[in-house]
């Protein structure tokens, strides 16, 4: 099983790498992939060194799965070129989400959509991964009607740079290195990606559109505001769920403690509540914060946070490898 990893030495790639490795992943031999300046680099997985290769090299070397994190424009141009050679891209950028051909895949919730013939597959924006496995089951039992959501995301999702901003104000006061306008240290930036025509941010509108795509149900209605905080280890979100039928909170509680990939931690009297400290370096989803919004009918508000570099990226990835591995679709 030869596997190549596309973006190798970044932040996602070598986390990529780190979760191949701590969920042995059958990999025989690891085709570690990056820019051409990266080529000839060194990358350490399961106790072996491998020479970083380019696109090229990596596509006649044949691998069985590329998993790909090197941006929207890199899978653009090169997905197609590993698919052509028959080689099943799993692509983590936003390049091929919302392509009608190209499914778009959280394994708790929708891997059934596999086929063997899909040789180009999307793995979903971060924030929309942890909140859909939140909110699966729950669509199931009670149809959801409309979500309103509001983020607030670590500063890994923008990748090094804007961890070594936060990190040089925090020691410093201030930073030469600076991955986003203004000051993230003791601040809160209520932008994350570009403003579009209508308002809002590009990845307010993933969240909109890509849940819908995931959970297969084009009425379910999501608003979204996108914050980015100043936070190493995973993102929170604060959704507010409107059923088309009634519930009651236990239910509720019943159905994630026993959903896919979930940890409810929800105890008030304890103070007991998800926070990304302690979902850092975690598969799971965690939610908590649970209780009725008794401003209107068949309501639900809820705390849900994850590793956005893991659940969010690197191990949905790895666990969309695992169901092609396992169903033979590879």
């Amino acid at each position: 099983m030869r596997i190549a990893v596309v973006g190798a030495t970044g932040l996602v790639g070598t986390k990529m790498l780190q979760v191949l490795e701590e969920r042995r992943f059958p990999v025989t031999e690891l085709i570690p992939v990056a820019s051409e300046r990266s080529v000839g680099k060194k990358v350490a997985f399961a106790g072996k060194e491998y020479t970083v290769v380019s696109m090229q090299q990596a596509i006649e070397l044949k691998p069985a799965i590329a998993l790909f994190s090197a941006g929207g424009s890199t899978s653009t141009q090169w997905a197609p070129e590993f698919a052509k050679a028959g080689i099943t891209v799993i692509d983590n950028s936003s390049a091929w989400r919302m392509d009608p051909a190209v499914p778009l895949v959280v394994p708790e919730v929708n891997a059934a959509v596999l086929k063997a013939s899909d040789k180009i597959i999307a793995n979903p924006n971060c924030s929309t991964i942890q909140m859909v496995v939140a909110l699966k089951p729950l669509h199931d039992a009670f149809k959801i009607k409309r979500v309103v959501v509001s983020t607030y995301q670590s500063v890994t999702g923008t990748g090094v740079k804007a961890v070594d901003q936060l990190m040089n104000e925090r020691a410093n006061g201030t930073s030469e290195v600076m991955a986003y306008k203004y000051r993230i240290d003791l601040n809160a930036i209520p932008q994350i990606d570009v403003f579009l025509d209508n308002g809002y941010t590009k990845e307010e509108m993933k969240m909109v559109n890509e849940t819908c795509k995931i959970m297969g149900d084009n009425t379910i209605k999501v608003s979204a505001t996108t914050v980015r905080i100043p936070v190493i280890g995973g993102h929170s979100e604060s959704v507010n769920v409107e059923f088309s039928q009634p519930f009651e909170l236990s239910a509720i509680r019943h159905l994630l403690s026993n959903a896919p990939g979930v940890v409810v931690q929800d105890d008030p009297i304890l103070q007991l509540y998800p926070m990304p400290m302690t979902a850092h370096e975690r598969d799971e989803v965690f939610v908590g914060r649970l209780r009725v919004d008794e401003t209107q009918p068949n309501t639900l508000n809820m705390w849900i946070v994850s590793d956005n570099l893991r659940k969010g990226a690197a191990t949905n990835a790895v666990q969309i490898a695992e169901y092609l591995v396992k169903n033979q679709l590879v």
